[in-house]
């Protein structure tokens, strides 16, 4: 089997040859696996079943100092700590005002250049289209995650508007990408802490879930399978997103579900993608925990297909480079 038919096999809840895998790193990790193996030869051990791809920046996008970074919606993040994400310094809708929303342009070629290449230059891998801080994510880094909470109880009109904005602008975006030979669209926004949702269950189907029926179908119109990236403690809305139509949900973090319960609940109708502790098992495991907790993943969430074997997020600093050997090995030997 190539990667591509590994993946299309567990989405459609079949068995592959091996269970498929995905492995990512944070910045930081990046840099400690370097230090500790004395170059890049790790990441030459992985054989990944699936490739991203994320609609390129604009000409705003960048570092505007050593440690600010500026989004594509003039949004800026302190990045002193966190290289990767960062933290929002000041939003940019200081008030209910929607006249200070500046969008992009979601349909300029400049944001797709080098999509069909990489599509190309992958052919025998599943290629996925990421769509970052896509809704939820997007509206409380532009308000402010306080304010937000509060619009949504104060102000829910306002909060009706944004969201459809940035919703408008995923679509177009999805219905441009669709039109590429990639095989699925990947949404990323976080809903959850370790206990629940934020905003619970009321305020998400009344804001988000009406958005989320939207982006998915135009993934879907497109022929395309639907994957979404979403931390925490969500379990109680996986009925309501399979209804939406999606296919896989990552990810899957041991430490907020029982990830074999979820498998057994749900695993003939959702495919899971993770697992990997990234929180325990990376950072404070040995080599043999590791080996132990990646095999009976892989043979017992990946039996019958339903399973992208990968850590629950990108490899954080933290995890022991023994570790992640371990991991990758486990995988390559299945």
């Amino acid at each position: 089997m190539t990667h591509k038919d590994r993946v299309y096999a567990a989405f459609a809840h079949e068995q592959p040859d091996r269970c498929p895998y995905f492995i990512s790193f944070t910045e930081r990790a990046h840099d400690a696996m370097v230090a500790h193996f004395g170059g890049d030869d790790l990441f030459k051990l992985m054989d990944n079943d699936l490739v991203k791809f994320t609609w390129n920046p604009t000409s705003r996008e960048g570092y505007v100092d050593e440690h600010t970074f500026q989004d594509s919606f003039g949004v800026r993040w302190d990045r002193s700590i966190d290289r990767d994400i960062g933290n929002v310094t000041e939003p940019m809708l200081s008030e209910r005002n929607l006249d200070l929303l500046e969008l992009p342009d979601p349909t300029s070629p400049d944001r797709f250049e080098g999509l069909a290449e990489k599509c190309a230059a992958n052919a025998d891998k599943y290629v996925s289209f990421s769509v970052r801080f896509s809704l939820f994510e997007r509206a409380w880094s532009l308000r402010g995650m306080d304010k937000l909470m509060m619009d949504m109880i104060e102000a829910p009109e306002f909060v009706d508007a944004l969201l459809d904005a940035i919703c408008d602008f995923n679509c177009a975006i999805v219905e441009r990408a669709v039109q590429f030979p990639i095989d699925g669209v990947h949404f990323g926004d976080d809903w959850g802490t370790q206990r629940g949702l934020m905003m619970g269950p009321r305020l998400w189907e009344r804001f988000i879930k009406p958005r989320l029926a939207r982006q998915y179908a135009a993934a879907k119109r497109g022929g395309k399978f639907v994957s979404i990236h979403c931390c925490g403690k969500v379990q109680e809305l996986f009925p309501q997103l399979l209804d939406l139509g999606l296919d896989c949900f990552n990810p899957f973090q041991p430490e907020v579900m029982d990830v074999f319960e979820m498998k057994r609940t749900f695993g003939d109708r959702l495919s899971f993608w993770g697992g990997v502790s990234t929180q325990k098992l990376l950072p404070y495991g040995t080599p043999d925990d590791v080996r132990r907790e990646v095999g009976r993943l892989v043979s017992e969430v990946g039996k019958g297909g339903g399973y992208i074997c990968s850590p629950a997020h990108d490899i954080p600093a933290d995890a022991k480079p023994e570790n992640v050997l371990a991991m990758i090995e486990t995988l390559n030997n299945q």
